[in-house]
């Protein structure tokens, strides 16, 4: 008998800094490793990659690894479900820590390259390792990891399973079970069923959204949110701007094909823009009319907005970052008042994303709405569906994987409790088949 541990380093005591390790006897695979993005005030055109990994876990914004040393094993394996930085983000600071591959899907592993390419303080020397949805990768004789295709506000997101001579450990945090997505394939329900059947040990998930009832929305229903807003209108003369996510590269797709709809030149603006969606565009996830423009560097941003304003706003649609209110963002400068760009009455400001729930983003939200509205724009919020699933679709998962134990992962305890009230219906008893962790804890599974 193989005895089995799962620990929670980070992501289970809140939102951000993903890590889950498992124990498979004495050799280990590390599931994640995020950045916790509100502990550093940052967001995606800030960087922080000349401080210590120390600093950093003192803040609590990324996972404290210091409890890796008081577990028996070796570190074998550093596997990535995608590529956003609450999965990502920790591995500039914490992964050269371990004589370990990383394993990721192509677009996942050129963000992760990025990562370790702008680290100022530690050198990442990892080998990294391509694997694509369905793809298997032997570890050890007795470990492998399986990629299985899944739907995310991300491209090239995947379930993570890892097998194990004692069964099947499925890790599947962020996903949404999306059967007609805009970009990609949807989730390998085939696989997922056989997987099911093959018998499943344990199945670590998300629980973000489990306390939202019904299913999360395709995002299709999204593309035609946003369609109705570009174009369901008498008023197209007047300045718009969209801000969504720079990794949804989905969502930022649907944008740029409206812009030529409308008659107007995409914008894209942001240095986080011109990482996530020129990298799409390299791996050929993504085409561009020919008549895009892309700015990143600020002295570029700033001359793109003064364009914009003398040959006319009705003729672009600028496609910025900052729809937190991130302090030195495009959108919130733009509030502000410190760019060419002037927002005026009547201009549409149109956000294809939700509030991300801590308080200092939606105080950060309420001070960027509200600057705006001051200077005239007309807002349009939450033009967005989620990419995290609801309290159905997390129902739907567990019968369809049906494993002996489930652990909640990736959320606070308010998320935590809901999903383990949604598990509880499934029949699952807290304390025995159903687990409760807390960040630094190992469970020991026990057959």
């Amino acid at each position: 008998m193989t005895d089995i541990g799962i620990i929670a380093v980070g992501g289970y005591n809140e939102m951000g800094r993903n890590m889950t390790a498992v124990r498979v006897g004495e050799d280990i695979i590390i599931l994640d490793m995020g950045l916790r993005l509100d502990r550093v005030q940052i967001h995606e055109d800030v960087e922080i990659n000349k401080m210590h990994s120390l600093e950093l876990i003192e803040m609590g914004a990324i996972p404290d690894d210091t409890i890796m040393k008081e577990i028996n094993g070796t570190v074998r394996a550093i596997v990535c479900t995608h590529g956003h930085l609450d999965h990502i983000g920790g591995i500039p600071k914490l992964a050269h820590r371990y004589a370990a591959p990383i394993i990721s899907t192509p677009y996942t592993t050129a963000l992760i390259k990025q990562q370790i390419e702008s680290e100022r303080k530690f050198g990442v020397k990892n080998k990294i390792v391509t694997l694509n949805a369905g793809g298997i990768y032997q570890v050890t004789k007795d470990i492998s990891i399986e990629f299985i295709r899944a739907q995310h506000s991300i491209i090239d997101c995947v379930f993570a399973v890892v097998h194990t001579p004692e069964g099947a450990i499925l890790y599947a945090c962020d996903y949404k079970l999306d059967r007609m997505p805009t970009m990609g394939e949807k989730p390998d329900f085939d696989r997922l069923k056989s997987l099911g059947k093959e018998g499943v040990l344990a199945m670590i998930t998300e629980s973000t959204n489990s306390g939202v009832p019904g299913k999360t929305p395709s995002e299709s229903i999204a593309h035609d949110l946003v369609r109705d807003v570009l174009l369901g209108t008498e008023e197209s003369d007047v300045g718009m701007i969209v801000t969504t996510f720079a990794s949804h590269i989905a969502r930022i797709n649907s944008i740029i094909k409206f812009a030529t709809e409308m008659g107007r030149v995409p914008v894209l603006i942001g240095r986080a823009m011109d990482n996530y969606v020129l990298t799409a565009k390299e791996l050929g996830y993504i085409d561009f009319p020919d008549n895009i423009e892309i700015y990143g560097a600020r002295k570029d941003v700033d001359k793109a907005l003064k364009k914009i304003v003398n040959k006319g706003k009705d003729k672009y649609l600028p496609i910025v970052t900052g729809h937190q209110g991130e302090p030195g963002a495009i959108l919130p400068r733009i509030a502000n008042g410190e760019t060419p760009y002037t927002i005026d009455p009547g201009d549409r400001v149109i956000f294809s994303a939700n509030v991300i729930p801590s308080p200092m983003t939606e105080g950060n939200r309420y001070s960027l709405e509200t600057k705006l509205k001051m200077r005239g724009a007309r807002l349009f919020t939450d033009v967005h569906v989620s990419g995290h699933a609801c309290k159905e679709d997390h129902w739907e998962l567990l019968r369809i994987i049906n494993p002996e134990h489930v652990i909640p992962a990736h959320g606070n305890i308010n998320m935590h409790s809901s999903y383990i009230e949604m598990a509880e219906d499934a029949g699952y008893v807290l304390g025995n088949t159903l687990h409760l962790l807390r960040n630094g804890e190992e469970l020991y599974i026990e057959e």
